[in-house]
């Protein structure tokens, strides 16, 4: 039987105030400055000290600007960093908008499919209602930006720049995301009324041929073929004629994308250690790469991070960046703000609770590029953000270890770091791997 909040309650809770000895004094900082400025730990700033004893030098940081697109633009960072030092191009980027007009297309065709294959369940089932509520966005992770790449290529950004839809992407996803809606209920009424699935496919492509002159007016039509002409920091003059964008990946950037797979630390109860899952109505490309985990313990991830840094490659990384977070100084530490003496409260949770709960998941990817390691042990880490200069170091950010513990989720790591009972877990789980349901945390995307 529920019991309503009595004045008797509020009186004690009142009365219970003065055995908070600090209560004066810290509702009156909390008032007059806010919560976290009020509790903020300035030994964080001390302890996090931006210096290295393994660091990666990666040049001037991107920016995303207004959009969420941090995923892809850390992912293209890990691939123009090789790229910058093999052919002496000083800040040299990779077109973020041409892998986001290949990524808005086909996640339109992507919503369109799961809509025709849920049309039989009604408009109330939860699975169909996750994906009308969000038939496309900025967001998304590692896997998805290698199946655009594997099938569209790349090319640089001075081929295809940035455009005012780009960087501030609110307006084109409203409008994406009302005529996907729109179209997703016309084609459950046509498979409904008993049409052919060749009549449907012509109405979907119909539907797509919208999308695509939505995106290219927004965006800009993508090249098929392109001239790469550039200088080098010796100013020596290059040009590569009519190559296209695939071309362009294999010879410029060349990385084995299959070699790089997603590891997590998801330490809850439903998902065991070594093995390999995958998100159901995750993805982007229909016929293309699947998004797929293996399930980590956390020091065996950061142990692999490490192996990774000390060869010279930097580590795309998944994490809950607004917690415990200082975006102007660059800080991240779970050490930063003392909740818990400013309101006398315990406030600690597991990152399983956490996870279990919807208390924090991956909202932000960014690129780890150091790390500090005192006597055999990392304590605090290098981030490269995408997020321009201004924030933190020049735009680095820094990370303590125990941040690392409570929210970094995903990490990509090259197979040939794996020991072999790793490398046989994830062979084994990679072609049948477990589903999880839509809303899994671990299919969170990153959009910050």
């Amino acid at each position: 039987m529920s019991k309503e909040i009595t004045n008797d309650n509020i009186d004690k809770f009142t009365q219970d105030l003065s055995n908070h000895p600090v209560y004066n004094v810290a509702s009156h900082a909390a008032q007059e400055n806010g919560i976290y400025k009020a509790s903020q730990n300035l030994q964080t700033k001390i302890d996090l000290d931006p210096t290295f004893s393994i660091e990666i030098e990666t040049g001037k940081p991107a920016d995303q600007k207004q959009s969420g697109r941090c995923w892809m633009f850390s992912a293209l960072n890990t691939m123009r960093h090789p790229l910058q030092k093999k052919f002496s191009l000083k800040d040299f980027e990779l077109s973020q908008n041409y892998t986001n007009f290949w990524d808005k297309f086909e996640k339109s065709n992507w919503f369109f499919e799961n809509v025709i294959a849920t049309a039989d369940k009604d408009l109330g089932d939860r699975k169909v209602s996750f994906l009308f509520a969000t038939p496309q966005q900025d967001g998304g992770q590692w896997d998805m930006l290698c199946g655009i790449i594997e099938k569209y290529g790349i090319v640089p950004k001075s081929v295809y720049p940035e455009t005012a839809n780009a960087i501030n992407s609110s307006a084109l996803n409203d409008t994406l995301n009302t005529l996907l809606r729109k179209d997703g209920l016309k084609l459950r009424k046509l498979v409904n009324s008993g049409k052919s699935m060749d009549e449907v496919e012509a109405v979907k492509n119909d539907m797509l041929n919208d999308v695509f002159r939505i995106l290219a007016t927004s965006l800009g039509l993508p090249p098929k073929k392109f001239n790469f002409e550039y200088r080098d920091d010796n100013k020596e003059y290059h040009i590569d004629k009519d190559i296209t964008p695939k071309e362009f990946f294999d010879k410029y950037v060349g990385m084995n994308l299959e070699d790089h797979i997603s590891t997590i630390n998801a330490p809850t109860s439903d998902k065991p250690f070594h093995k390999v899952f995958s998100v159901e109505y995750l993805g982007n490309v229909v016929g293309g790469r699947q998004v797929r985990h293996l399930n980590l313990k956390v020091d065996e991830m950061k142990d692999l991070i490490i192996k990774q840094l000390k060869s010279g490659e930097v580590v795309w990384f998944g994490s809950n960046v607004v917690k415990d977070s200082e975006r102007r100084a660059g800080l991240l530490d779970t050490n930063l703000y003392r909740r818990d003496q400013l309101f006398d409260t315990d406030f600690t949770m597991s990152k399983a609770d956490m996870l279990d709960s919807g208390e924090s998941m991956m909202d932000h990817a960014m690129v780890i590029t150091g790390v500090d390691i005192v006597d055999g042990k990392p304590t605090k880490w290098k981030i490269e953000n995408s997020w321009g200069e201004k924030p933190g170091f020049k735009g680095y950010f820094v990370m303590s270890d125990s941040w690392f513990d409570s929210f970094v989720y995903q990490a990509v790591i090259n197979k040939k770091f794996l020991p072999d009972d790793l490398k046989k877990a994830y062979e084994d789980g990679k072609d049948n791997p477990i589903q999880l349901l839509p809303w899994d945390p671990m299919g969170a995307l990153a959009f910050e």
